[in-house]
This record gives C-alpha cells, sequence and structure tokens, in this order.
C-alpha cells in the first residue's frame, strides 16, 4: 500500500538515498530541508518544501496528510555547538511534537553509534552505557531522550543507531581518503590499521528504515544498531580501494598516540578538518552487534565494508566534476584538507 513519508533532511546524503528508495516502491515523498534540494532526477516526483525544523510552526504546516515520518534532519559534528544541540535536540522535539499535533503515529529517528563514545568493549548492544564524545554525541543522546518521552506518549518512534554510513552521494571525511586514492597516493592510518572498525552501506541503511516503518508496531517501537555484518580491519578494507584506484599504492600505518597528539593540536589551530571523535576512534576497534535488528526486524545487509568503500569510490570517479571546486561541512560536500593536504606529497 503508497504510504506518504515526510523527510526531514531530504536534500542531505541518506535524504536523497532514501528519497529515491522510497519512490522506487511506489510512496509519496515530502522532503523537508534548510538546505536547497538540486537532485534533478527525482525532482518532479517530490514535494520540496525548504524549512528549518528548528522553525515549529513551519515545521507543522508542512507536515500535512503524512503517514510516517523519518527525521534524518542533524547537525553534524564540524556545525558550531549551538547549532548542534539547537538541531539535534530541539529541531527532534519539534518534529516529534509538530507529529504528534497532525496523528502521524510512526516517527523513525536517525540517531547514530557516537552515542557510545569511546567504548571499552565490542560489539556494542543497544543496552550499553551511552557516553557520547563532542557536542555532536552528547546532542544525539538528548535527542534520544526525547524519543523515549514521546513513546510514553503512545507514539511508534524507532530509533536506528546507524554506524559511518556512505555510498552515493557521500564526501565529508571519506572524499579526503578518495582524493588521496584517485591522485596515486598512498594513505596513512592512525596506528596499525589491524583494527576492526564496521561501516554500513547507504542502500541498507534505507532497508533498515524501511523495515522500521512496515513492520508491525510493537515490533518496531524499540532502539537498534545497524551496520555492515561483513568487515575485516581498516587496514584491509582501505586498502581495497587503493587496489581498485591501481597505482599500487598502500596504507600504512603509524603510532597512533604521536598523530592523535598532532591532530589536537591541528584542530585547535583550525588548520584539519579532522574532529576528536574521528582521530580518537580510528585505531581504535568500532563495532556494534546487529542481531537485535536481524532478528526483530528481519535485517539483512547486503553490502560489506569493502563493498560500500568502493561503491561510493566509484561514484566520486564519476562525479568529480561536480564537486570538485566545492566545500562544505556536510556529508555531501568535500571537505577542506587544510594542511593535511601537504602531508599528500609524502605518499
Amino acid at each position: 500500500m503508497s504510504q506518504r513519508y515526510f523527510v526531514t533532511g531530504g536534500a542531505g546524503f541518506l535524504g536523497i538515498n532514501l528519497i529515491r528508495y522510497l519512490l522506487g516502491r511506489g510512496h509519496g515523498v515530502v522532503s523537508y530541508d534548510l538546505a536547497e534540494f538540486t537532485y534533478a532526477d527525482v525532482l518532479a516526483k517530490v514535494t520540496v518544501i525548504k524549512g528549518d525544523i528548528r522553525d515549529k510552526a513551519a515545521l507543522e504546516k508542512a507536515m500535512e496528510n503524512i503517514d510516517i515520518v523519518v527525521h534524518a534532519a542533524a547537525a553534524l559534528p564540524l556545525y558550531k555547538e549551538e547549532d548542534i544541540f539547537s538541531t539535534d535536540i530541539d529541531g527532534t522535539k519539534n518534529v516529534l511534537d509538530a507529529a504528534f499535533n497532525k496523528k502521524v503515529k510512526r516517527v523513525i529517528h536517525i540517531s547514530s553509534t557516537a552515542v557510545y563514545g569511546i567504548p571499552d568493549h565490542h560489539p556494542l548492544l543497544e543496552t550499553d552505557l551511552l557516553d557520547g564524545v563532542g557536542p555532536y554525541g552528547k546532542a544525539k543522546i538528548m535527542a534520544e531522550e526525547v524519543c523515549l518521552e514521546y513513546r510514553k506518549k503512545g507514539m511508534i518512534v524507532p530509533v536506528l543507531r546507524p554506524k559511518s554510513f556512505i555510498g552515493p552521494e557521500r564526501l565529508g571525511v571519506f572524499a579526503l581518503f578518495y582524493d588521496w586514492a584517485k591522485s596515486g597516493r598512498g594513505f596513512p592510518m592512525i596506528g596499525s590499521g589491524n583494527n576492526r572498525y564496521q561501516f554500513l552501506d547507504v542502500e541498507d541503511l534505507c532497508g533498515a528504515i524501511y523495515l522500521a516503518a512496515t513492520k508491525d508496531e510493537k515490533t518496531v517501537n524499540d532502539t537498534f544498531n545497524i551496520g555492515a555484518k561483513e568487515f575485516t580491519t581498516m587496514k584491509e578494507d582501505y586498502q581495497a580501494v587503493l587496489d581498485y584506484a591501481g597505482f599500487g599504492k598502500k596504507i600504512k600505518g603509524f603510532p597512533a598516540w604521536p598523530v592523535i597528539m598532532t591532530l589536537r593540536a591541528l584542530e585547535l589551530l583550525r588548520l584539519s578538518p579532522l574532529y576528536k571523535w574521528v582521530y580518537e576512534t580510528a585505531s581504535k576497534d568500532s563495532f556494534v552487534s546487529i542481531e537485535k535488528a536481524e532478528k526483530l526486524l528481519g535485517f539483512v545487509p547486503e553490502f560489506s565494508n569493502k563493498d560500500a568503500l568502493l561503491r561510493n569510490y566509484k561514484w566520486y570517479v564519476a562525479n568529480m566534476e561536480y564537486f570538485q571546486k566545492s566545500s562544505g561541512i556536510s556529508h555531501r560536500a568535500p571537505w577542506k584538507q587544510g594542511i593535511l593536504k601537504f602531508f599528500k606529497l609524502f605518499f
């Protein structure tokens, strides 16, 4: 049965992939985003509303005749702290409140495994301690608390905690790696690279969202980790991209502590785009159990880490002409490399 979906952050990386996914299954879609919706391939099929989730009145006005809300909008770690908190916490409350007032019974909230911070064990379970690093991790925890409040009001609010997800349209920090690979360079790794770090293909995340939207209400009204099922070490998974690039280059590991201290200094001086959660977790194991999602939602991820990285890299190479001269702080824009571009000369 065709449903009408309301997607916050519809102009973003996850948003456009989800919109294409939903349109492909015959559903109607409303995109609500502060950013411009620039996707010519689906523009005629989508109701596009430009708005800020921090504007409660505009949000409620836009949410007419909606069956399901997918709340994917968020201010990412490179945003200012006040914008992260106002968007990720207050904005989430506005989305849920508008849905409640419009009698939309199901709102799927896209959280993050950043809520776990830097853990001391793996795999991580949904019941593990929440200890977010930095404003983004803390805001995501508080946004989940808002979701729990609305569950108590009788709403169905599935909370998905995806690992870092990649695929078509994803740039951000990954554009740095892909730029080096495309330029015939090797790539440095914080630590040996022998740690296991789980990713997620955006198509698999869209599948998980769809399961949360279509499965029985009692089953989905819960919190789920979402990630790839197949992944090896950071070094091996990233090497697959360098091998595909075809220059014979290698991933090279460096002692973690000196690199982390250097990146801390560069971040303070605003010379590097890498933030604490990226560089302080890159040398550590980072993976979650997806058993709960497999068992209750029927989640079956199609793509391994290598598959996801290669799919993203191929999209990057095919679309370079569209974003080569642009930069930004979202997942859809390549981040400025800053002083890191200088180090590229040595690889």
